[in-house]
């Protein structure tokens, strides 16, 4: 089987908010194209695209499902991605498999939160884009209103690449304005008014030719569809059409406008580096070195693992030995795959452009590299929203471990780890709905059920001033006893400090030696003076401190930010042991520590929540709401604005929610680590005294 020509491919990405209907126009492309030949219907539950169990259920896209058709001479691969940004994922795994990203609007709604993050996403790629106002023959379309959005947030390059005859149930069809009729009656935009301003945008990309323009020398026709592209890929011009994919008014015009302005799959200059670290470009040629990228991992129950590929260079060919970067030997392409949905059918090569699939190799993961050269890492985004999970059913703790491994292959703003400060599985997601999406899948396929509540925060105990103790632990119970005394001194040691400028003779006259613990900041001095504690038990000593460290003193948590000095100490000829000195300094560490003004620390995020401007009272008020502090406010573009605050995580743990309730699913946010800071005294009586509640039910 011949590879496809380069130049004929066409990569797209269908992406946008939810509901604006992207589905239902991938799937009148296959069925329209003749690719498939059955009716294809989100809401009956038939569509091509939405074929997993869940997506059927919920009748919305989860995943980024690839497909492919022939029009007007060319090879057109379309990956449909999903509207909820809760799968925000799976669109930024997918734009890296394509070259042109078709932002769906719903010309009814707007401009809506995952519209500008995917407009920002493809933009942040290097992708083509191109605007598709979907729905036209909904009710209530002000659709002056809605170019005026439009180019307000996204920018005058946004052009009528054609515009609507009626709207609403009266849309009937389009007109072009590349080349306007001279009748365009009914339209709702003077396609002649428009053309000026599309041809001006086309010429911008060539210096030349826009000085004949500007002579009054319009550019030829083939000169304007070589323009076309070249004003697309440098994103001087976003063609915006018009269509309703329900009735299909438009429809065939939206295929010709994607056939005209997609970008080849030869036209992005991509950049990869050598196995030396040399930054090479990465061109389409079917001679040259392979280069592949997977985009994106399925866990089938059928075939197992699937990797989706995008081939930039050379040629993938069946049951070959393929280099991957960073593994140790190449791996074998046993099976090559192109893909329909949830079809596959076998292939014996792929080129340049194609998008395909390899299964049962276990070597690849979403962001691999095939070939010598490496290509940028896929940027996802750090999940946030986390829930402490266990098995329903007891015994099922290693089938729940394998299961969430296959997600977190599957889905790349997906993760799960062992939180070894509170013993329980913490799996993160994007929002809620997706863990509870992550949550029916295992059901589904894997046949295991996990429960999950709210994960306990890692709160840290620390102390907030000096303190001096001993404590002697002396046990007889018949033949040898036990006998250990240990003195110490407590000292704050702050997050930061040097412990080479902190332990200093100045400081601890008698220091013989120390001993620093990053992991809990936490420092002991070694003062002993004429072997009060043998040598041989000092190890059992620091063993006593990492022991109740770890497990805490006023509530349970770790303690970090600490510095003891072991200064004096008695032991017994017979009688010490490295028990009974492990034990003595566990006690004596904590008996001085609750001398020492103990408090507890909290982590703080940063938080960047970005919502319509006349929301942003409401969102500062909240952040006070939450002991949050506000750092600023940065415009956004459009109507919208940042805010940047830091605030405890016990407060935002289910910010989602709020946050949605309060811009009515208008607002997104990001979520990352900041650092600890003490908890105020009122919260921390809470906490502490929780903490000792749920002590005494589990004895």
């Amino acid at each position: 089987m011949a590879t496809t020509p380069v130049e004929i491919i066409r990569n797209i990405a269908l992406c946008g908010h939810k509901s604006s209907g992207k589905t239902t126009l991938v799937d009148r492309m296959l069925t329209s194209t003749g690719m498939v030949n059955r009716p294809a219907s989100v809401d009956d539950g038939t569509s091509i695209c939405d074929f997993d169990e869940e997506e059927k259920s919920h009748r919305y896209t989860i995943e980024a499902t690839p497909v492919f058709f022939d029009h007007a001479g060319k090879r057109f691969h379309v990956l449909d991605t999903p509207g909820y940004p809760d799968f925000i994922g799976q669109t930024i795994g997918a734009l890296r498999g394509v070259d042109t990203a078709v932002i769906v609007v719903n010309a009814q709604s707007g401009i809506e939160v995952n519209t500008r993050r995917v407009f920002a996403e493809a933009h942040k790629a290097g992708l083509g884009r191109m605007i598709v106002l979907n729905k036209m023959d909904a009710e209530n379309i002000d659709f002056p209103a809605l170019l005026e959005s439009i180019r307000e947030m996204f920018g005058p390059e946004c052009v009528l690449l054609n515009v609507p005859l009626g709207v609403g149930a009266d849309f009937r069809g389009v007109v072009g304005t590349l080349e306007p009729p001279g009748d365009a009656a009914g339209a709702l935009v003077d396609p002649a008014a428009i053309h000026e301003s599309l041809i001006e945008s086309i010429v911008m990309a060539d210096e030349e030719v826009m000085n004949r323009y500007l002579e009054g020398q319009p550019p030829g026709k083939d000169e304007l569809s070589r323009l076309l592209i070249q004003a697309v890929a440098e994103g001087s011009l976003i063609p915006m059409i018009c269509v309703s994919g329900k009735t299909g008014a438009g429809f065939a015009e939206m295929l010709e406008a994607l056939a005209l302005c997609a970008l080849p799959a030869n036209t992005i200059r991509r950049k990869g580096k050598k196995p030396d670290g040399s930054e090479v470009e990465v061109q389409a040629d079917p001679e040259g070195p392979l280069v592949a990228q997977v985009f994106k991992t399925r866990i089938d129950p059928f075939v197992q693992k699937l990797s989706y590929l995008r081939v930039f260079s050379g040629k993938l060919v069946k049951d070959s030995m393929v280099p991957v970067v960073g593994a140790r030997k190449p791996v074998k392409i046993a099976q090559l795959f192109q893909v329909q949905a949830n079809e596959t059918q076998p292939i014996d090569e792929a080129g340049p452009g194609a998008i395909v699939a390899v299964t049962k190799v276990e070597e690849l993961q979403t962001g691999s590299s095939l070939g010598e050269i490496e290509l940028p890492a896929i940027a996802f985004p750090i999940p946030m929203v986390n829930l402490a999970a266990a098995p329903k059913s007891r015994g099922d703790e290693a089938k729940v471990s394998g299961s969430l491994a296959k997600l977190a292959q599957e889905d790349s703003t997906f993760r799960r780890e062992l939180d070894v400060q509170t013993k329980e599985m913490v799996i993160y997601g994007m929002s809620e709905l997706h863990l509870q999406i992550l949550r029916e899948r295992l059901k589904r396929r894997d046949k295991v059920e996990i429960e999950t509540k709210e994960p306990k925060i890692p709160y840290r105990e620390t102390i907030q001033a000096n303190g001096e103790g001993m404590y002697r632990h002396k046990k007889q119970t018949g033949g040898r006893g036990q006998f250990g005394e240990v003195h110490i001194r407590m000292f704050p040691f702050p997050a930061g400090t040097v412990p080479e400028e902190f332990a200093t003779k100045a400081r601890f006259p008698s220091m013989k030696e120390f001993h620093y613990h990053p992991e809990h900041n936490f420092i002991w001095i070694d003062s002993i003076v004429g072997g009060t504690i043998p040598g041989n038990f000092l190890p059992a000593v620091e063993k006593g401190f990492l022991d109740r460290i770890v497990r805490g003193v006023i509530a349970g948590y770790p303690v970090t930010n600490v510095c003891v000095e072991v200064h004096f100490g008695k032991h017994h000829p017979v009688d010490s042991s490295e028990q009974a000195f492990k034990t003595a300094s566990s006690m004596a560490f904590r008996n001085v520590f609750n001398l020492c003004k103990p408090s507890l620390l909290e982590p703080i995020v940063k938080l960047e929540v970005t919502v319509p401007g006349d929301k942003l009272g409401d969102i500062s008020s909240d952040m006070s709401g939450r002991r949050g502090r506000v750092l600023g406010m940065d415009s956004a573009g459009g109507n919208l604005q940042t805010l940047i605050a830091e605030v405890p995580l016990a407060e935002v743990t289910t910010y989602a929610r709020a946050l949605s309730s309060i811009t009515g699913g208008q607002g997104s946010y990001t979520m990352e680590f900041s650092h600890y800071d003490l908890v105020p005294g009122n919260v921390a009586k809470e906490i502490i005294e929780k903490a000792h509640l749920e002590e005494e039910e589990e004895e």
